[in-house]
């Protein structure tokens, strides 16, 4: 990681694969060092971290459970000991299992909440300490946030509530950093899905399509040059709403 040159730095957690290596790669191409943590898929992260090398930047690739605070803690010291200033943050690992209310156990709740909420929470209250004015944290929601998927009742839930999370995070950081959120729509085919259901969702969305990585993560860069919006969360779905 020794660099004569000092590059703005982003951290990036679940950025080994789907939209978390998107954003991860984005950044890269505009000019941001790279933290890149990932908890499970170490080829996935490695194939991420070569291809952000490929552009110029660095990169630190960073393993953890972001579930246990103290890797939480641990993924933060790692990224101060790259010596960039750090001044992104993307929340983008989550986990999306099905399960409708009555089976949903105890600790099926709280993997799902502690991963997709709490480790925001903490992840910001980290990084927000570390970044000069001037800073962003951009919170990766989703179109479920605003929708009643009874095969999903946690995930809608904690979505919901990384949106709230962004609103009090915006607040009580400004004016120093900016908290923006982003609900993506149908980008990546899901493993509970098959290949007609895929089709099916698809088919009802009023732009016929599902969306592209580049057109989620242009919201980032959008977000990155637009220094007067926090608070928002940015929806990114074909029209999916409307439904």
């Amino acid at each position: 990681m020794v660099n004569p040159r000092n590059f703005p730095l982003a951290v990036v957690t679940g950025a080994a694969h789907r939209l978390g290596r998107a954003f991860a790669v984005s950044l890269a191409r505009l000019g941001y060092a790279v933290v890149l943590h990932y908890y499970k898929l170490a080829d996935e992260a490695q194939a991420t971290a070569e291809e952000i090398s490929a552009l110029g930047v660095p990169v630190k690739v960073v393993q953890g459970d972001l579930t246990d605070y103290l890797q939480i803690e641990e993924l933060f010291s790692q990224v101060d000991s790259v010596g960039f200033p750090l001044e992104v943050l993307v929340n983008s690992a989550a986990l999306m299992n099905y399960g409708i209310l009555s089976d949903t156990g105890v600790a099926e709740y709280d993997s799902t909440m502690d991963l997709n909420l709490r480790a925001p929470f903490f992840c910001a209250q980290l990084a927000a300490s570390r970044m000069k004015p001037g800073g962003l944290i951009v919170n990766v929601s989703d179109i479920g946030a605003h929708k009643v998927w009874t095969g999903y009742p946690v995930y809608v839930m904690s979505k919901a509530g990384l949106e709230s999370l962004t609103r009090v995070l915006a607040r009580t950081l400004a004016p120093s950093v900016r908290v923006n959120a982003i609900a993506p729509g149908l980008v990546y085919q899901s493993g509970n899905l098959t290949a007609e259901e895929w089709q099916r969702l698809i088919g009802r969305i009023p732009l016929k399509r599902s969306a592209t990585p580049g057109e989620v993560t242009n919201v980032l860069d959008f977000l990155l040059k637009n220094e007067y919006i926090t608070g928002q969360t940015i929806v990114v779905d074909g029209g999916y709403s409307l439904l």
